[in-house]
């Protein structure tokens, strides 16, 4: 059996901070105190999991907890090995980019590859990238 174990206070905390919350008012909307807030960022205290709940909740989240066997690792992909191969690659979801994160884009790039894969019942190649790198070009539309 693996335990994950992750440092719940420093998650807390950035949390809370990336929402440009304080501790008082996630405190309000948790039904919990600042101090024992305060303490769980800091490390300390024995939290129940129905607090770690009003926190989650407070802080836009859900709480997951999880006792089980391993998940297997997700599979490689291909098409994620293809384009960050590939300069090419990059100019073209720049290109494709218009309005869209460049993350998004490469994203729905490796998507298609590793589709395009199961279509031609094997691996795609960088000759498969090459062709759709082409076709998007070609159409100068997104994908």
């Amino acid at each position: 059996m693996k335990i994950v174990l992750v440092e719940l206070g420093e998650v807390l905390r950035d949390r809370r901070k990336a929402a440009g919350r304080t501790i008082a008012s996630v405190a309000v909307d948790a039904g919990l105190s600042v101090p024992y807030i305060a303490n769980l960022e800091n490390g300390r205290g024995n939290p129940t999991v129905a607090a770690l709940d009003r926190l989650a909740t407070a802080l836009g989240a859900q709480l997951e907890v999880r006792i089980g066997e391993d998940v297997p690792p997700p599979a490689v992909s291909v098409g994620a090995e293809l384009v960050s191969d590939s300069d090419r690659a990059d100019s073209v979801v720049a290109a494709l980019a218009d309005g869209r994160s460049r993350a998004a884009v490469r994203r729905e790039l490796i998507a298609t590859l590793d589709s395009l894969g199961v279509l031609l019942g094997r691996p795609p190649d960088a000759a498969d990238l090459g062709r759709l790198l082409d076709l998007l070009v070609l159409s100068g539309r997104g994908l």
